[in-house]
């Protein structure tokens, strides 16, 4: 019994998309780190707050995402406000938020 030859048109297809498939799950074994972001998270800041206002405080350290250090505060009606990390109430804020942190 002879096998039927099968066309180059469909064998050439179903090579490029194994192919395809292979480099796709190489990228993704690779190891390199997801970044969903990359860019500064703060376009402008405030130079501060009231301190009861605020629930939580994050500070990113400059990175390749961002080249600043950005301090994001967290409110207690649920929104966020960038602080200018550079501005002196802010920096007590920070201090503040380090010490509860730390009698806690």
């Amino acid at each position: 019994m002879a096998r039927a030859e099968t066309p180059a048109a469909p064998r050439l297809l179903r090579a490029a998309l194994l192919l395809l498939l292979l480099v796709a799950a190489g990228q993704r074994a690779a190891g390199a780190p997801v970044v969903t972001e990359l860019r500064c998270h703060c376009l402008q800041t405030l130079q501060g707050i009231h301190f009861k206002n605020i629930q939580s405080v994050s500070v990113t350290p400059p990175g390749p995402h961002c080249g600043q250090t950005e301090v994001v505060a967290t409110l207690k009606n649920g929104q966020e406000a960038c602080l200018n990390p550079e501005a002196p109430m802010v920096k007590k804020i920070i201090n503040k938020m380090l010490n509860k942190g730390s009698t806690n």
